[in-house]
């Protein structure tokens, strides 16, 4: 993994350098291990579902009788407008950005009922028995999704987590799933991390945050990406102990057939609605370099055995073109990063028909400057091949997928839509919001019978889930409207429910 971002501190990890297999982050594995007892874990996870509540100075969260979210946030109002009739609700007077057309549709009003968009309707059609929302003209669009995010680390300063006690790396992580949704993310695809008990909270309603697609632990092998052992933790043998981060559910390590096969069908007993492997090294990582081939065809293809006997598929984390031939050759159907992809390897995933999710790792005022000076070179060319592989992918007409990929870097994380939209500088706007939205959601569709939300994401239509946002202006025309949510995101909805009304 790869992350980019404006150094804070000697101790902040930013997303062109790959942090999780640095040093700061294998002391803060080692960490969790020690307080990780059965008992901890679960007074973690508790605690997890009581940040809303705790977190009273910057969100009131009402869940408890059954009420709407309610927020108080900056410009946000100190009240959701959500009736509480029961009432179908009526979005009126809005331009509508379906998620899939270039132009913005004009003289329809969205209706809602429970969690799904019930219909498009004419402004003019009488509709008995609903709540109706004015929303001022503005332009309303589908809530955005991440298609390469870490829920539980995104939002946590590396330092902060390394020393705080586990059940307040739970607390921040649910506080930062509410903040992910405010920021107009209704779905996030998670690629790394233990997730499942977030993703539980979430969907019951017990407080605000995205949908979460969770790949669970990431499978990697021994010295692989995922490896976050130090020198001392070898040799392991049968009588080994599980490392730190396999018992914090970061990793799994894996060598063989048979120990790939029971770790990822681990994942799948979890709940992973796609499993995550790692196929090559990282800029930041301490002993894998980023050319190194991790996991054999043979071992790749027990992953994806074992992910298409449950309806799902693997994606991998590579840079490289020999990394992402291999993951081709065993049938994995989503490429993680693959900047340094040449023009042959990508004539390849063509053919393969894969997906490329790929992130912002650009040399910009994002990037980092905490590298260590024999990982520069290798900075500079993920860098260099992001713009490649960004108009190798247009050439082909690959299956694009956009995402973040950030850990451990808050301000970073506020800047989440920033990142985003920084792929404006490939494609047209309304290109970049189709992968924010329609786009995006399809490749989280790929999980086939291992999606947790099977409805239609992404889009304004009869029958999609009710995740919508009211911006104030126009996106097909401003793409900076999605980096400044505070201001500029009026109203947001997940589920049918509204989290933030600020329409005045």
């Amino acid at each position: 993994m790869l992350f980019t971002g404006k150094e804070k501190s000697q101790h902040s990890t930013d997303l062109s350098a790959c942090a999780c297999c640095s040093p700061q982050t294998q002391q803060l594995f080692a960490r969790i291990n020690k307080e990780l007892s059965r008992r901890s874990v679960l007074k973690g996870i508790v605690a997890s579902f009581a940040a809303p509540i705790l977190g009273m100075t910057g969100s009131t969260f009402a869940q408890a009788s059954g009420k709407p979210d309610t927020f108080v946030q900056g410009t946000e109002k100190s009240g959701s407008s959500t009736p509480e009739s029961g009432k179908p609700i009526r979005l009126t007077n809005v331009r509508i950005f379906d998620g899939m057309s270039a132009k913005l549709i004009e003289g329809k009003d969205v209706l809602v009922e429970g969690k799904l968009i019930k219909a498009l309707i004419g402004r003019g059609d009488a509709v008995a028995e609903v709540d109706t929302i004015d929303c001022g003209g503005r332009t309303l669009m589908p809530g955005m999704i991440d298609a390469h995010w870490h829920s539980m680390l995104a939002g946590i300063p590396q330092m902060t987590a390394m020393t705080a006690d586990v059940a307040y790396i739970h607390l921040v992580a649910a506080e930062e799933a509410r903040r992910t949704m405010l920021r107009g993310f209704t779905t996030v695809r998670d690629v790394g991390g233990p997730s499942f008990a977030l993703k539980r909270a979430i969907d019951e309603g017990r407080f605000p945050g995205p949908r979460i697609y969770p790949s669970g632990a990431m499978i990697s092998q021994t010295s692989g990406h995922g490896d976050f052992r130090m020198r001392t933790d070898l040799p392991r043998t049968a009588q080994s102990d599980l490392s730190a981060a396999e018992r914090a559910g970061i990793s799994a390590i894996a060598d063989g057939n048979e120990e790939i096969l029971r770790r990822v069908r681990e994942q799948l007993m979890l709940g992973a609605s796609q499993i995550k492997i790692m196929g090559s090294g990282g800029v930041s990582s301490v002993y894998d370099p980023i050319d190194a081939l991790q996991y054999t065809v043979a071992e790749m293809k027990a992953a994806v055995s074992a992910a298409s006997d449950w309806g799902t598929y693997v994606c991998v984390h590579t840079y490289t073109p020999a990394g992402i031939q291999r993951a081709l050759a065993a049938g994995i159907k989503s490429i993680e990063h693959g900047q340094l992809a040449d023009e042959e390897t990508v004539k390849r995933m063509a053919d393969a028909d894969v997906w490329w999710s790929i992130q912002p790792f650009l040399a910009d005022e994002d990037a980092s400057t905490h590298i260590s000076p024999e990982k520069r070179a290798d900075q500079k060319r993920i860098a260099e091949g992001t713009a490649r592989a960004v108009e190798l992918g247009r050439k082909y007409k690959i299956k694009m997928a956009i995402g973040t990929d950030i850990l451990f870097n808050p301000e970073l994380a506020a800047t989440q839509g920033k990142q985003l939209a920084k792929f404006a500088r490939w494609y047209d706007n309304v290109d970049v919001l189709r992968f924010l939205t329609s786009g995006n959601a399809d490749l989280t569709a790929l999980s086939g019978n291992r999606n947790p939300y099977p409805g239609k994401l992404g889009r304004i239509e009869a029958g999609a889930y009710a995740d919508m946002l009211v911006l104030d202006g126009n996106p097909l025309e401003d793409i900076s409207l999605i980096t400044d949510p505070d201001k500029t995101m009026k109203l947001i909805m997940k589920d049918g429910r509204i989290h933030k009304n600020d329409l005045g």
